[in-house]
């Protein structure tokens, strides 16, 4: 059995390169880097889904998640798999970080510690009231609605009183199998856009800066948001690396996405640990600094 020292972690839909569909083309630009980068530093390294059944998971010394877009849909499945292959593997970023990662419920840990978040309310599972009983109870006007647990956008929705009758029925829906969060809409992000920093080994490396397309509130760009480089101040750079140094242990990698919210406070937006797109096309030497904390680490 072939041995390797990492192996990096993408899904079904980005094993094989067959597709001209830019978001593949990205996945597998964004992994050889990285790929390249490891085998420069005379690593063995291997690409495969985290749902190969076939592959033997032990015959790897550490397990790089990168392009594994698709366990917000396969949760169960996946939740499953993490249990079973960090008994037999090293995950990078650990199978606690990830837990702790996947529920948005962790920006109340990190305010706690300092961190300044937007204004948010969480809506635990199985409550029975209407959005409606929320507005007023929050003095909430328009707000932007989404999942505790999600990725890409997965339901999210922009809600003002004109519109929040229509929503009652998939809140319903949705609040009876998941928790979900009740944000004011934040005016900012449309306006100026919010920033994604990455943090490789606790260090900021890059940026990017994301735009919704005009009449959008959402800045990803499978919605047709603008994705540009971006050079942060002083102040959102200590903010990003106080994110990352504020976790339950210190991730090798992550991305801060940022904004000025309604008081034009820096805060947080997401903190990914798990998947995120890290830019490595933007800024290679990125992933020269990912690789190098992974070897430190073999």
């Amino acid at each position: 059995m072939k041995k390797y020292d990492v192996v990096i972690l993408t899904d079904d839909h980005y094993v094989n390169n067959i597709s001209s569909d830019i978001y593949i083309q990205n996945a597998f630009l964004e992994d050889n880097l990285l790929r390249k980068a490891l085998e420069k530093l005379d690593m063995s390294v291997e690409r495969k889904s985290w749902s190969d059944s076939d592959f033997d998971w032990s015959s790897t010394k550490f397990i790089v998640f990168r392009t594994t877009w698709d366990y917000v849909h396969r949760f169960d499945e996946f939740s499953k798999w993490l249990n079973k292959v960090s008994n037999v593997t090293t995950l990078l970023n650990s199978e606690n970080l990830i837990r702790w990662n996947i529920d948005k419920h962790y920006m109340l840990d990190l305010k706690e510690k300092g961190v300044h978040i937007c204004e948010t309310y969480f809506i635990e599972k199985g409550t029975t009231h209407s959005l409606r009983e929320l507005h007023q109870k929050y003095k909430l006007n328009d707000v932007v609605l989404k999942p505790c647990v999600s990725g890409g956008a997965r339901h999210t929705y922009k809600i003002h009183q004109e519109n929040i009758e229509n929503h009652e029925i998939i809140f319903q829906e949705l609040i009876a199998e998941e928790a979900m969060m009740l944000q004011p809409f934040q005016h900012n992000i449309v306006s100026k856009g919010e920033v994604s920093m990455m943090v490789m080994n606790g260090k900021f490396t890059h940026a990017v800066l994301k735009i919704a397309k005009k009449g959008d509130f959402r800045v990803q760009d499978d919605f047709g948001g603008i994705v540009k480089d971006y050079q942060p101040t002083i102040e959102e750079i200590n903010y990003a690396e106080k994110v990352v140094k504020s976790c339950p242990e210190m991730p090798i990698y992550a991305r801060v996405d940022v904004f000025l919210d309604n008081q034009n406070r820096l805060a947080l937006a997401e903190l990914e640990l798990i998947e995120p797109e890290l830019w490595f096309r933007n800024h290679p030497q990125a992933a020269n600094e990912l690789a190098l904390g992974i070897k430190e680490l073999i």
